[in-house]
C-alpha cells in the first residue's frame, strides 16, 4: 500500500514547486477599459497636482517629476518613439542609456512647463476608446487663464496600464519630441552617444 504521509509530502512539494515557478511565466494583461484608464490618470493627476503645489525647490521638483514619469508613463515606448529610425540601429547599451537620459530630460523640460501650473489644478473628466488604447480627458484650471484641455493616452501593450502620450490643446507630446529629438540628432551628425551626453546636460 502507498505511504499516505509520503504521498502528502510529495504532493505538497510539487504544489510549492509549481507556485515558485509561476512568476517565471508572464501573465496575460487584463483588458484595459475606460474605468481602468481613468483610474490611472486620476492617480497620476492627483500626484501631479501635489507636486506642482508642493512649493519644493526646482531641483527637488524635477526629481519628483521624473519619478512620476517613470511610475505612470511607458518611458521605454515614449523614448523609442522619440528616437525614431535611430533606435533600430542603436546597440542595447545605447538604448538603455538613451532611455535613462531621455527620462531625465523630459522631467526637466516638462517639469518647467508644469511648474507654471502652480496655484491651479488639473481636473480629470472622462475616458473614451481611442486608437491604441484610451484617451482620458482633463482640463487645466490656472490662475488668470481660461481653462484648457489636456488629454492623456493610455495603453497596456507593455502588460501594465501606462500613459504613453499626452495632448495639450491638441498638440501631441510624442510628435513634438520626435521632431525635436530628430533635429538634435541631425545637429550631431546622427551620433546617438553625443545625443545622450547632451541630453544629460540640458537643464
Amino acid at each position: 500500500m502507498p505511504n499516505n504521509s509520503h504521498m502528502s509530502r510529495r504532493g505538497f512539494t510539487a504544489a510549492m514547486a509549481s507556485l515558485a515557478a509561476a512568476p517565471l511565466f508572464p501573465l496575460q494583461a487584463l483588458a484595459l477599459d475606460d474605468r481602468g484608464a481613468k483610474a490611472l490618470i486620476d492617480k497620476l493627476v492627483g500626484d501631479l497636482n501635489a507636486i506642482i503645489n508642493s512649493g519644493k525647490p526646482e531641483a527637488v521638483l524635477f526629481r519628483d517629476f521624473e519619478a512620476l514619469f517613470n511610475k505612470y508613463g511607458d518611458v521605454p515606448i515614449i523614448a523609442r518613439s522619440s528616437l525614431g529610425v535611430a533606435w533600430r540601429t542603436s546597440s542595447g547599451s545605447q538604448r538603455s542609456r538613451y532611455v535613462k537620459a531621455f527620462s531625465g530630460y523630459m522631467a526637466r523640460k516638462w517639469g518647467k512647463r508644469f511648474r507654471e501650473f502652480e496655484g491651479g489644478k488639473i481636473v480629470v473628466s472622462k475616458a473614451k476608446k481611442a486608437k491604441g488604447g484610451f484617451l482620458v480627458n482633463s482640463m487645466a484650471h490656472l490662475q488668470g487663464q481660461a481653462p484648457f484641455a489636456i488629454d492623456w493616452q493610455v495603453s497596456n501593450k507593455s502588460g501594465k496600464d501606462l500613459m504613453f502620450n499626452l495632448y495639450i490643446e491638441g498638440i501631441s507630446l510624442l510628435a513634438t519630441e520626435r521632431t525635436e529629438i530628430a533635429a538634435m540628432l541631425d545637429k550631431r551628425n546622427g551620433n546617438v552617444d553625443t545625443l545622450i551626453r547632451d541630453l544629460n546636460k540640458i537643464k
